[in-house]
């Protein structure tokens, strides 16, 4: 399991949001590992883990975009039916609540990714799978 940082950026719910995010990483030359996104109403925040958290930080900041950054966890897993709840179950076991998680597998990959924030950051940090 690989500690990561993640930011969780606030955004309006409206057409090209997202794209306007995408614009400031891309202009800074900041590859984009993972996203995910979720709206309500006329808010919504993407969840982001960027290649290069460094030039990140600077990017969303000289954007006066709001964020916050904290640390995330990825762990890879095999793609087959079953891996992901047997891994969850394991940190059920260890009482980690998650507070976010996403997750993906290439369409002829034999893993997948799986990254999560947890409310208890050290009890995550002694799980293993």
């Amino acid at each position: 399991m690989a500690k990561i940082k993640q930011f969780t950026i606030a955004v309006e719910n409206r057409p090209g949001a997202v794209a306007a995010i995408a614009k400031v990483f891309g202009s800074a030359k900041v590859n984009i590992l993972a996203l995910s996104g979720t709206g309500q109403g006329t808010a919504g925040a993407l969840q982001i883990i960027a290649e290069d958290t460094r030039r990140a930080k600077k990017a969303l900041d000289e954007a006066g975009l709001t964020y916050a950054e904290s640390t995330a966890h990825q762990y890879e897993l095999p793609n087959k039916p079953g891996a992901l709840a047997e891994y969850l179950d394991k940190l059920s076991a260890r009482e980690i609540n998650l507070s976010s998680i996403f997750a993906t597998a290439s369409k002829d990959g034999k893993k997948a990714v799986v990254v999560y924030s947890v409310e208890a950051a050290p009890a995550a940090a002694a799980a293993t799978a």
